[in-house]
């Protein structure tokens, strides 16, 4: 059989790992330093009708003032679950119930609380360093069983394995980067 039918799909990897930095750079959105913005809701999700819902999918979201953020639940029955979910999203915003609308009074930041924020920044990052690390075992899984089967040369294993770890360093080392922007943003007053 010959060894050069194998073909790591690098574009595909690469394709999945710069979706795990998007999904980061979302989050990170979410981090609002001081001025209320309804992208803080987007990363919380609600059980909702047996299902993972997000937050701007059960109500409409307003920013009617720079320090507040307002949900209008449409279904009354779910008002109660989207309280639980932000009250446990680690946001740190107490919302209060007026009938159907949750009303989410932005804090000032001050110091403990932007030190907080930069924790949750670092949750944020850590989870996206583990989805490029998942990428990266999947990419090996793959060159492994190419190998199995003899699909590939040693020098080639060696080659693409290098190829999928390069891949992974530059993605870990760009969520690093992002990481410490955001905590710099966070912490500037």
């Amino acid at each position: 059989m010959s060894t050069d039918e194998f073909m790591l799909d690098t574009d595909d990897l690469t394709r999945r790992m710069e979706g795990a930095l998007a999904a980061l750079r979302t989050e990170f959105a979410s981090l609002r330093t001081g001025r209320a913005s309804g992208s803080i809701l987007e990363p919380i999700h609600v059980d909702a009708y047996g299902q993972s819902t997000p937050i701007n999918q059960l109500g409409t979201v307003n920013v009617p003032e720079p320090r507040m953020v307002t949900i209008n639940v449409w279904d009354k029955a779910m008002v109660g679950k989207v309280e639980k979910a932000i009250r446990e999203s680690g946001l740190g915003i107490n919302p209060q119930l007026n009938g159907t609308i949750i009303m989410l009074p932005i804090p000032e930041l001050n110091e403990e609380r932007r030190r907080e924020l930069t924790k949750v920044a670092g949750q944020y990052a850590e989870h996206a360093r583990v989805a490029i690390r998942n990428l990266r075992r999947d990419g090996m899984d793959q060159i492994k069983k190419a190998k199995a089967k003899n699909l590939v040369s040693e020098d080639d294993q060696k080659f693409w394995e290098d190829e999928v770890q390069s891949m992974t360093d530059r993605h870990i080392k760009l969520i690093d980067q992002s990481l410490e922007a955001k905590q710099v943003e966070i912490m500037q007053v």
